[in-house]
């Protein structure tokens, strides 16, 4: 299962980056790009530690490098992993 700040991370680098298209998209104010930018980067990049630290699975840390979405679908693998594990049909 995936930890909490890898959950966390996710989250918030989706989050940002539609909140970073939306402000794009209307007013454009350069102080909220400025402030959700470095959040954005800082989330990506902490998906990208904590999946490698957590997955030894090469697809799995190739996810965590996909801009935007690439959290949430390093979370549905994980999850994914872990439930076949539990079931015991394991790959």
């Amino acid at each position: 299962m995936p930890s909490p700040p890898l959950t966390i991370a996710a989250r918030v680098e989706l989050i940002s980056l539609v909140l970073l298209f939306a402000n794009l998209a209307t007013v454009h104010w350069a102080p909220v790009a400025s402030l959700l930018g470095p959040v954005h980067g800082c989330a990506y990049l902490v998906v990208a530690g904590a999946t490698f630290r957590e997955s030894r699975d090469v697809r799995t840390r190739l996810l965590a490098f996909v801009p935007g979405i690439g959290g949430l679908l390093v979370l549905r693998r994980m999850r994914a992993s872990a439930d076949e594990s539990m079931s015991g049909t394991g790959r």
